[in-house]
């Protein structure tokens, strides 16, 4: 289990407030790497996967932080535009280096599905605004919208300097492991693709699988923190 969980405010626009969350990481030797994780386009920071993730990976020594999207703040259930989006995640990494212990660690950014996008614009468009990364968590990068391959989300990730690792389920119906390993070929920075054997794109595996939800997840989480403690 993490340490504990702290509530956080993001500070935004106009004095407005961003809530958050940080799962305190476990104590562990040498720097507490924390990854700053946003949530995807229809569940909040407190949705179970978001839970499970900063849970998961605060008790094997990686801190994170989450944070709701100023939409998902204000209960409405279409997101806010781009620029909005990445204003709240650039503002997120501020409130996450000036917390206490924290400004001199490794810092990445990443998220599930939408949240995971977002954290790329940010690297790739607001680098300088941002600050130095250690590197990228796509949980489900959504490549294209679901049936339509000829809309790509691609074309800025070759602008992103730091090293990224995508974790892709087998039957992502945003785009599947196979669909992004070409993009990944025309990257400059490092990039690593974990595949979860049946899952989709929260996942979730086959009820005929050999294991369950849960152990795809722990699976999952045990991959990121060895990715990340070899990259810091």
């Amino acid at each position: 289990m993490p340490s504990r969980v702290d509530d956080v405010a993001v500070e935004f626009d106009a004095g407005a407030r961003l809530s958050a969350r940080h799962y305190v990481g476990a104590d562990r030797s040498g720097p507490l790497p924390t990854i700053v994780l946003a949530h995807g386009a229809g569940a909040g920071q407190r949705h179970p996967f978001m839970v499970a993730f900063g849970t998961g990976l605060a008790a094997r020594g990686v801190g994170v932080v989450t944070f709701d999207f100023p939409y998902m703040e204000a209960k409405r259930r279409v997101p806010d535009r781009a620029p909005v989006l990445e204003r709240a995640y650039q503002a997120a990494i501020r409130a996450v280096r000036n917390l206490p212990g924290i400004g001199t660690h490794p810092i990445f950014i990443g998220g599930k599905s939408m949240g995971g996008r977002m954290a790329s614009h940010v690297a790739a468009r607001h680098a300088a605004a941002a600050g130095p990364l250690s590197g990228l968590v796509f949980l489900g990068y959504p490549l294209h919208p679901p049936g339509r391959p000829d809309e790509p989300r691609d074309a800025h990730l070759p602008d992103i300097a730091a090293p990224m690792l995508f974790v892709q389920g087998e039957r992502d119906a945003f785009g599947t492991p196979e669909e992004l390993r070409p993009v990944l070929a025309r990257l400059t920075a490092p990039a690593q693709l974990m595949v979860v054997e049946g899952g989709d794109h929260s996942f979730a595996v086959p009820r005929a699988s050999e294991r369950s939800a849960a152990d795809a997840r722990e699976s999952v989480m045990d991959a990121i923190v060895a990715w990340v403690r070899a990259t810091v």
